[in-house]
């Protein structure tokens, strides 16, 4: 929850390549209070059911600048392993996860929330700020 000296910050993610919310990948959260300051690990989640990750950390007041890691490659791995049990004459000889992990960083200002929506697939992935 945001104050009026700190920002609050939510996510979810949706797998574009199956049009769900993509469940069980760790995020992480970290901040800074400056361009030239060090990165402060502040703590994670991981997405539910819904995609969502509800209980992140909030940043510390001060904070500038915030950036989410995404662990995408077991969430990717684990739909690739499913997917093979299933149908095992479709293996795909290739790496499976093209980005296995997603950082975004963002900036911030005391007050306001920033829900950031991961749109991803195997091979792409695309954020904005939402609402």
């Amino acid at each position: 929850m945001s104050t009026s000296t700190t920002a609050s910050v939510s996510t979810h993610i949706l797998d574009t390549s199956v049009g769900r919310p993509a469940e069980g990948v760790a995020v992480r959260l970290s901040a800074r209070a400056g361009r030239a300051a060090d990165w402060k690990a502040l703590g994670g989640s991981a997405t539910d059911a819904d995609g969502r990750c509800k209980d992140l950390p909030a940043p510390p007041e001060g904070t500038t600048h915030v950036r989410l890691d995404f662990a995408v490659e077991s969430y990717f791995e684990k739909k690739q392993a499913d997917a093979q049990q299933d149908a095992p004459a479709n293996r795909d000889s290739g790496p499976g996860v093209f980005f296995p992990e997603v950082a975004i960083t963002f900036a911030v200002v005391p007050g306001e929330h920033y829900h950031v929506p991961l749109l991803l697939n195997p091979f792409g992935y695309s954020v904005y700020r939402g609402s």
